[in-house]
């Protein structure tokens, strides 16, 4: 192994050492449901979510009403994801048009999605628009972390309690995870993403002029968009001379730093 690896590796590991005592105290105080240490002006938004919905947070919940409402949560959300997809074409902030993504492709990002394994079957600046991405994926990046750390957070009541009937509220845990937790290192690496160069905006795709042109060969296609082939079958091919580029623009930024701090795959561009 070479030096510079040794002492990235060495770096890395001292700066997880460092914060995992400030993050483990943000999270017991999360999992605590009492006042967050430095973010308690976070409070009135957390009353505000909880009137909105009509739940009372200091309501126990037994296991299986915490698994029901887990999975009520994340069944919604799974038909979100895939609606959004089925329907882009028509939805604002699409500024490429980007057109309805097919059922197969929507119902596996969907669910994938929801279920934090993120498994990327397109190409997202080819497939999806920015309301997609910047509402239904990037959104469920929050909330399927969110729904790992409440899981956690009730398996450890449950043992610590043992003979307890309450293992927690569902609603009340993924509110606080997501608010006091995933929302403000989200901002905090999404601004040092900006500044460090990676886009964040609703532009359309730009244009950009090559220095060089570029040939490439392809097949050509006939009215219907079908490969035309010749006598013995086999594609007929013509050269292509490219003299501009497409650069994806969009709120990349947003999306990856979420995406880093939920572990999730799903970049915004298919170079994930």
């Amino acid at each position: 192994m070479h030096t510079d690896a040794i002492v990235l590796l060495v770096v890395f590991l001292a700066v997880v050492t460092l914060l995992a005592l400030p993050l483990g105290r943000l999270l017991a105080a999360v999992g605590e449901a009492g006042k967050v240490p430095g973010l308690g002006w976070l409070a009135p938004l957390e009353r505000l979510c909880y009137r909105a919905a009509g739940v009372d947070p200091a309501q126990g919940m037994g296991w299986k009403s915490y698994a029901l409402g887990l999975l009520l949560f994340n069944g919604f959300g799974a038909l979100l994801v895939y609606a959004v997809q089925r329907l882009q074409g028509v939805l604002p902030l699409n500024p490429q048009g980007m057109q309805a993504v097919s059922p197969d492709s929507a119902f596996n990002t969907a669910v994938s999605f929801v279920a934090n394994t993120n498994w990327q079957g397109y190409s997202g600046e080819q497939t999806m628009s920015y309301l997609t991405q910047m509402v239904v994926l990037a959104g469920q990046n929050f909330f399927s972390a969110a729904t790992g750390i409440a899981v956690v957070y009730a398996l450890i009541r449950g043992l610590a309690a043992r003979s307890s009937k309450s293992v927690g509220n569902f609603w009340a845990d993924l509110v606080r995870v997501t608010l006091y937790v995933l929302l403000p290192l989200s901002l905090v690496l999404a601004v040092f993403l900006v500044g460090r160069g990676v886009i964040q905006n609703f532009a359309p795709y730009q244009q950009a002029t090559l220095v060089e042109p570029v040939t490439y060969s392809q097949p050509k296609l006939d009215a219907a968009g079908q490969p035309l082939k010749d006598q013995a079958g086999a594609p007929l091919m013509e050269d292509i001379t490219a003299t501009t580029q497409t650069i994806a623009m969009g709120p990349v930024a947003s999306q990856e730093a979420i995406k880093m701090l939920g572990t999730n795959g799903g970049g915004f561009f298919n170079a994930n």
